[in-house]
């Protein structure tokens, strides 16, 4: 607007406008003028918010304008002064720098950042927050040196720096921090020693700088330190010895320095000089001497943990005293004196009703263990009596530890019979008996131990059958029968466990007889070893179905025939050893597109042309000698040349015959082209078609088959069905599942109509096989649709997940297998299928699982078909299930389905089967999800957040085996994103998953 329209206003117009600028004006004014006194930290607060670049959780989406910053979210003020003096922003996943401008909030008392992505230098200027009390910025990502000017902050009580990426080493200006009782710098990178200076902390109570690389020793001045009752020094690189003046500290109930390469002795009177130990942790040290009986005076202790030292002698502690003690790990030591009495200590572990863990492996005890072994706690969990000198019989009371999971007695001198009575210990998970002189047979009550993942009966002197019992180990592992003495048959039970995944060793015994054909169900085993034995007769050709395996040895056995043809299944395996047997006829070409790192077939009667590719031109990594009618091959194996004529007049007549019978087929299929021709004229339809590959089935066949659809064959509800469980004569009396549709419930006749076109078009392993469909009446006239499906033994994931049976328990293989299979079968529907198809409801109840526990996707009764009349005609209402389905506003009202909705519920469901706990357990409240959750987790360790069942003892703490955890979970994460965009492609998603499969499975 010009001057010359502005005249032509009128003078009504004229005082609207300048009323409305002068509002305007106040307005603004009033924003800044309302702060007075407080605007810096108005405007500090601001600052901080503009450095965070990432906010996944809205955290700071309330820091506006419309509220005055007291009431911003994390922020809290003085009620006087109206000035900020808490800051807390933990764990809210926040990713940026801190801002300088925090130091302009000069009435801050407590600063938690704990748990974000907070990335740069700890500014400077935080020193100028002189009413500080708390300063938290553990578990970040800050870089650079500790502020050298923290002194500033006079009155800082708690120091929390650990779990970041802070070099150099500790500024001086700590110690003028006369307040400071908690320091905390643990897991990071800081150099240059423990400084003497900290010794001048006399306010100190807990002192935490373990996995630093400081190096040095530790100086006597911490022994001022008259307040401090916990040290943390572990992993530190440190030498020499631990000061005396360490023990003046009297308070101390936590002494941790493990991990080191401290030297020396402890002192004779320990236990009166720290009467209030709860933590005693030196493990991985150098020290050595005797451990001092006065530890029997830290009557408080809870945990003892001195393995991996060099201490010797005869183990006297009365741990009688010791009530409250959870652990005792001796292991990796050099005790043992050679006495008779050795192990009477055992009798005084006997009164401590709360040990968890006893490790007394790896040292040098002798003698027999004594009766009172099955005295001690049935809270124990872990049992460690292996690599010592013990002998004699196990005692048949080991059977009272009722709460072991863990067993080892490796290593020793033990005879006798394996005691029945282990068969009572319920929840034991690994049985380690292996190198003794075991005798007698298998007890069959080994078989009681069904939650059993490891057993390992390996190098002694067992004989008799492999009892079949064995069978009921449903989430074993791992099963070391190897170097004794068995025979008979190997039972078809042992080989129809589908958790058996790591190894099967059953080599080096008297095993004879056939290799059942059961052996294919193995599809999980990754190493499967049967060398010298007495087996016989063909290689089955079911083996080819363990498509898991990387090593497999029949070496030394009375094998015969060919290689079956099934074996060019088997392309992960590394090593193959088929040497020593009766095998003949030639050598697969298959095996050269293997990538195999060594084979061996020595000593057998195959003929033929030796092949020269893959494996087979490294003359170091494979093995043919000993089969005197090949030829051929690598001039280094000097094997005589082949004679081409030859070969080809043997050829002439099996190829005459190939030719005859080709042109029988072309002849044949001419014949059928026509007749196809013909019927389509009659039935034109693609989905008539269809429709006659499926056996029809009528409302009646159908009620026999579930008896009258009767309540104790219902196995399953949904919202639009009953599925009950049957047997139809014409599927060979095999159990069927009949999903019976209720056509009075609102879009169950477009259910039933979307789920029989997606099983029109899709076929796939992970995908639940359809038997047929029936569209009838019933005997009341009304409308009937069901459809039949294979029956699924195993039930639904959710079952496994949430069940309360002992029985129903799944391994993080089993979990990741399955996940695996579900991603594999959206991968399918969404990248294969001619026309990409939607899921829509994606959910653990709907992922069915086989006998063999491989996963099938079901229930395609909300499917979409991108690009076709259904979708567009299908597209309206709420889609899919709460806490599976995508965020509303992307599967609201009137929205299209997308492969990435169903790209969110696999995220949700893996996060699902690796927490166990479900997207709407009453824990996810006031803004906590199970993305969240996992994101969370994600900042710590990771197998703290894992459930239980999932986690392997062996290998939790182990940098491979957290990692592989995290990797999972982030997958979960990332496919779970709130934003379509952020979301991982599924493609990717089935490659990531079996990588860690592959990692796992060597860990």
């Amino acid at each position: 607007m010009d001057s010359r329209q502005l005249i032509c206003l009128s003078p009504f117009s004229c005082i609207a406008i300048l009323i409305f600028s002068l509002v305007i004006i106040l307005i603004t004014n009033n924003a800044y003028a309302s702060y007075g006194e407080n605007e810096p930290d108005y405007l500090a607060l601001l600052q901080f918010k503009s450095t965070i670049t990432r906010d996944p959780y809205e955290t700071l989406t309330s820091w506006n304008s419309s509220l005055h910053f007291c009431n911003w979210s994390g922020v809290s003020c003085g009620k006087r002064h109206r000035r900020v003096i808490v800051l807390n922003m933990m764990s809210q996943g926040l990713t940026g720098s801190l801002s300088p401008l925090v130091g302009n909030l000069t009435f801050l008392r407590e600063l938690w950042l704990t748990n974000n992505s907070f990335e740069g230098t700890i500014p400077h200027e935080v020193g100028r927050l002189s009413r500080l009390r708390f300063l938290y910025l553990d578990q970040n990502k800050f870089s650079g040196a500790i502020p050298t000017n923290l002194s500033g902050c006079s009155n800082l009580e708690e120091l929390q720096l650990g779990s970041n990426k802070l070099v150099g080493s500790i500024p001086k200006d700590i110690s003028f921090l006369s307040k400071l009782t908690l320091f905390v710098v643990d897991h990071n990178k800081l150099t240059g020693g423990i400084p003497h200076f900290l010794g001048n902390i006399t306010s100190m109570k807990v002192f935490s700088i373990s996995l630093n690389p400081f190096g040095g020793s530790i100086p006597d001045t911490l022994g001022r330190l008259k307040s401090l009752t916990k040290i943390y020094s572990s992993g530190c690189n440190i030498s020499g010895t631990i000061p005396n003046s360490i023990y003046n500290n009297s308070l101390l109930t936590v002494l941790s320095m493990s991990d080191n390469q401290l030297n020396g002795s402890l002192p004779p009177a320990i236990g009166s000089l720290l009467p209030h130990l709860v933590f005693f942790q030196l493990k991985n040290n150098q020290l050595s001497g005797i451990l001092p009986p006065a530890i029997s005076n830290c009557s408080k202790l809870r945990y003892l943990e001195m393995d991996g030292n060099d201490f010797s002698g005869k183990l006297t502690i009365d741990f009688s005293k010791l009530r409250d003690i959870n652990r005792v790990l001796l292991q990796h030591n050099l005790f043992g004196s050679g006495e008779a009495d050795e192990m009477k200590f055992i009798d005084s572990l006997t009164s401590c009703s709360k040990l968890q863990y006893l490790g007394l492996g790896n040292c040098r005890f002798q003698g027999v263990v004594p009766k009172s072994i099955g005295n001690l706690s049935h809270q124990l969990q872990t049992l460690n009596l292996g690599s010592n000198q013990l002998y004699g019989n196990l005692p048949s009371s080991v059977g009272n530890l009722v709460g072991l999971k863990a067993l080892s007695l490796v290593e020793n001198q033990f005879t006798g019979k394996i005691p029945s009575t282990i068969g009572m210990l319920q929840n034991l998970q690994a049985a380690f008996l292996y190198e003794n002189q075991f005798s007698g047979s298998i007890p069959d009550a080994l078989g009681n131990l069904s939650k059993l993942v490891i057993l390992s009966l390996r190098a002694n002197k067992l004989e008799g059958d492999i009892p079949p019992i064995l069978g009921n180990y449903h989430q074993l592992q791992k099963l070391e029968l190897s170097n004794n003495k068995l025979s008979g048959k190997i039972p078809k039970q042992i080989l129809q466990l589908p958790s058996l995944s790591v190894l099967l060793n059953l080599s080096r015994n008297n095993l004879f007889g056939s290799l059942p054909m059961e052996v294919g169900d193995l599809k999980m085993l990754s190493n499967l070893d049967l060398s010298h034995n007495n087996l016989s007769g063909n290689i089955p050709g079911s083996l080819g179905g363990c498509v898991s395996l990387s090593f497999l040895s029949l070496k030394g056995n009375l094998f015969q025939g060919m290689i079956p043809p099934s074996f060019s299944s088997l392309r992960g395996v590394m090593k193959l050893d088929l040497s020593h047997n009766n095998l003949s006829g030639q050598i697969p070409r298959f095996l050269e597109r293997f990538s195999l790192q060594y084979i061996d077939l020595s000593f057998n009667d195959f003929e033929g042309e030796a092949p020269l590719l893959g494996v087979f031109a490294n003359a170091s990594a494979f093995s043919i000698l000993g089969n005197s009618r090949l030829c051929g091959g690598l001039l280094e194996l000097g094997l005589p040349k082949c004679n081409k004529t030859k070969k080809h007049g043997k050829m002439r007549i099996p190829f005459i015959i190939v030719i005859l019978i080709a042109s029988t087929h072309f002849i044949l299929l001419c014949l059928v082209y026509v007749w196809c021709k013909k019927k389509c004229k009659t039935h034109p339809s693609q989905s008539s078609m269809n429709e006659q590959l499926f056996m029809k089935v009528s409302y009646n066949q159908l009620l026999k088959a579930t008896d009258g659809f009767s309540e104790a064959n219902l196995i399953g509800k949904g919202g639009f069905s009953y599925v009950y469980k049957g047997i139809l004569n014409f599927c060979d009396d095999r159990f069927v599942a009949v999903k019976v549709l209720h056509l009075h419930n609102r879009g169950a006749h477009k259910s039933f109509k979307a789920e029989c076109e997606a099983w029109r078009r899709i076929r796939h392993r992970n995908l639940l096989k359809i038997i047929t469909s029936c569209s009838s009446i019933d005997f009341q006239g009304n409308d009937f649709k069901a459809l039949v499906y294979e029956f699924m033994p195993n039930g639904s994931l959710h079952d496994w997940l949430h069940s309360s049976s002992s029985t129903m328990r799944l391994n993080l293989l089993q979990r990741l297998n399955i996940l695996i299979d579900v991603a594999s079968a959206l991968d399918y529907l969404h990248n294969q299928c001619s026309t990409t198809i939607i899921h829509g409801d994606l959910k653990p109840s709907n992922i069915l699982l086989d006998k063999n526990m491989i996963a099938h996707v079901g229930d395609f009764g909300l499917t979409r078909f991108f690009g076709t009349y259904l979708d567009q005609n299908n597209s309206s209402g709420t889609t899919g299930t709460i806490g599976y389905a995508p965020p509303v506003a992307e599967y609201g009202l009137g929205s299209v389905m997308t492969s990435s909705g169903d790209v969110y519920s696999f995220g949700i469901l893996l996060l699902e089967v690796m927490t166990g706990k479900k997207p709407t357990d009453d824990v996810f409240t006031e803004g906590l999800t199970l993305h969240k959750f996992a994101s969370m987790a994600l900042r710590d360790r990771v197998s703290n957040f894992i459930d239980g069942d999932a986690i392997d003892m062996q290998n939790t703490g182990t940098n491979v085996y957290e990692e592989c955890l995290a990797s999972i979970v982030k997958i979960g994460v990332s496919c779970s994103m709130d934003s379509p965009l952020l979301r991982m492609n599924i493609k990717i998603v089935v490659h990531k998953l079996q990588h860690i499969l592959d990692v796992l499975q060597n860990v």
